[in-house]
């Protein structure tokens, strides 16, 4: 079953977590933007002393020139050291979050990790990590955003309670401005964020499918298909402009209104003797401060968006790890694996039910059926890729949900139909795992998988970068072969592995396989006669429940198992048994 966490329920939490990553970093920008305000407050009143003593014709004030000077020299470095650190703190930030995330989803059953489509959740693990960490640093800056308009308002309150009155008038039609701001902001920044990651997931489906799109001659309706929610996504871009422009708009028009309003309240009081010339300068400088609200209309948008990227990772965030408890493998046990009556739903129906199985140490198994019938279910419930939701799974006599993710990852090795050829050279790939295997384990593995040959015709052999290496099918599936040939434990899963491998290849690499008897436990997701026939016992799946399961001699009197392989190439029969004579 699926968790659904509320969106949001965390990322106010989140948000004071990832400031707590780097705490001295965001009190250096607190300071800075504290300090360029207090600087810029304090210069308003400067000049206007300043001015009052060039007024009165005495000396010129050279100490208030400097004071002045300084202040200014403060406000602009204050105001480059915070640019400076904030940006390096949101990129620290960035890739903290993006690699809390990534923990998570690793840490999680892949069943609700993966719940999300690729395309969105490559949306959530780039773009919206780096909108969402953003916030503390937009926070800490926002301190000058608030601090000026306030501090403002006192230096007029200061100077004249009835210039400042002035100002507060248009104080609540400023406040309302933000407010209708900020949320239209952030409503339409979700709009925008959620036309995205559909964008994102329909262009992974057709880069996923490039080869059936090219063979199908769909190209142009994909491509419609693909950028249709473009449409939407101009819209709510349009719309979140729309609302930026309507706030610029008002502020200048109220703005310029508010700022006239207060300097004709100052000449008049300039008129009547209870202000100095200095004092209107000054109050004509904190009214520039008090109504500059541009800063603070930046930054509220920019924690809006923040806001709502911090929404959608919040279901990733929430990701509850593997539950386990300490436990470890039995040592130099052979990989005794039992399945007790085991079940697995999705979306409200059943993939396996009631499945009983028990496969001998050192022994292979072949899992048949049709397509459908649950068999790369079982394979994941057997190495705990999934956790099945009745029943249980041991290995040597230890439940998997009790074992130590880490260490059962040491004794459970995979190898898929399509893997993941992760590093950077062609060695990367194969040593790559929960211990990087040694270079001559990686020979050995590509020796075993039949991958020595192709490698050694590549440009730099085992040096090779991957995205270099002109790989076929078959020679991506004994890349993961080898990776899972370098990486020996008791329990070896095979999810179709074999399946692009030619006859000949396929061969050798179950002799290479069947070497690992007595010591090594395998299963292999077979849909060639030739992998069933080979295999120690067979376990034949049809919808979801395990029908029978014995010796593939024993089944194939069933006219019902031999419909499983039809299609299966003539002659192919003859040759299994010559093959099995001759590993014999």
């Amino acid at each position: 079953m699926r968790q659904h966490p509320r969106p949001g329920t965390a990322s106010a939490a989140d948000a004071r977590r990832l400031a707590r990553l780097h705490p001295a970093a965001l009190l250096g920008l607190l300071l800075c933007s504290t300090g360029g305000a207090l600087a810029a407050l304090a210069l308003p009143a400067a000049l206007g002393h300043t001015v009052d003593r060039l007024v009165t014709g005495g000396p010129v004030p050279w100490t208030w020139l400097l004071l002045c000077a300084a202040l200014t020299l403060a406000e602009t470095g204050f105001d480059a050291a915070a640019a400076v650190t904030g940006t390096t703190t949101t990129a620290e930030l960035t890739a903290s979050l993006r690699t809390r995330t990534a923990a998570r989803l690793l840490a999680a059953e892949p069943r609700r990790a993966l719940a999300l489509p690729a395309g969105d959740l490559t949306a959530r693990l780039t773009a919206r990590t780096a909108d969402a960490a953003a916030a503390p640093v937009t926070a800490a800056g926002a301190v000058a955003g608030v601090l000026l308009p306030l501090g403002a308002i006192v230096g007029l309150l200061l100077i004249d309670v009835w210039t400042a009155a002035a100002l507060l008038l248009g104080a609540p039609l400023l406040v309302a401005l933000l407010r209708a701001f900020t949320r239209r902001t952030a409503d339409a920044g979700a709009d925008y964020q959620r036309a995205q990651s559909l964008i994102a997931h329909r262009l992974t489906e057709a880069l996923d499918g490039a080869d059936t799109i090219r063979a199908a001659r769909t190209g142009a309706r994909e491509h419609r298909r693909v950028l249709e929610p473009l449409t939407a996504l101009a819209e709510h871009g349009r719309r979140t402009w729309t609302v930026y422009g309507r706030a610029v708009g008002r502020s200048g028009l109220l703005l310029p209104l508010l700022m006239l309003l207060v300097l004709a309240v100052a000449g008049l009081r300039l008129g009547a003797g209870a202000i100095g010339v200095g004092d209107l300068v000054a109050a004509s400088r904190y009214a520039s401060l008090a109504v500059g609200i541009g800063a603070l209309t930046g930054a509220l948008g920019s924690l809006a968006r923040s806001r709502a990227a911090a929404r959608s990772l919040g279901p990733l965030l929430t990701l509850a790890p593997l539950p386990h408890r300490g436990l470890g493998p039995v040592p130099d046990a052979p990989g005794h694996l039992e399945l007790r009556d085991v079940g697995v739903e999705s979306d409200g129906g059943p993939l396996l039910t009631g499945v009983h199985l028990t496969v001998p140490g050192g022994t292979s198994l072949a899992v048949v059926g049709r397509s459908g019938s649950g068999k790369s279910q079982l394979a994941a419930v057997a190495g705990r890729l999934l956790d099945p939701d009745t029943g249980s799974v041991l290995l040597d006599g230890v439940p998997l949900d009790a074992m130590e993710p880490a260490r059962l990852r040491r004794e459970v090795a995979y190898a898929f139909a399509r893997p993941a050829l992760l590093g950077v050279t062609v060695e990367d790939t194969i040593a790559y795992g929960p211990g990087t295997a040694s270079p001559e384990a990686v020979r050995e593995a590509a020796r075993a998988a039949r991958a020595d040959g192709f490698v050694a015709l590549l440009p730099y052999g085992y040096a090779t970068p991957v995205a270099d290496a002109p790989l076929s099918g078959g020679e991506r599936q004994r890349l993961g072969l080898a990776r899972a040939f370098a990486h020996p434990g008791r329990l070896m899963i095979l999810d179709d592995a074999l399946s692009s491998l030619d006859t000949v290849t396929e061969h050798h690499v179950r002799r290479a396989l069947d070497a690992r008897a007595g010591r090594c436990t395998r299963i292999i997701v077979a849909h060639r006669l030739s992998s069933a026939a080979r295999a120690d016992r067979v376990a034949w799946l049809e919808d979801g429940r395990l029908r029978a399961t014995g010796r593939h001699e024993e089944l194939w009197a069933d006219p019902d198992y031999r419909e499983v392989f039809r299609g299966t190439p003539p002659g192919e029969h003859a040759e299994r048994s010559g093959a099995e004579a001759e590993t014999r």
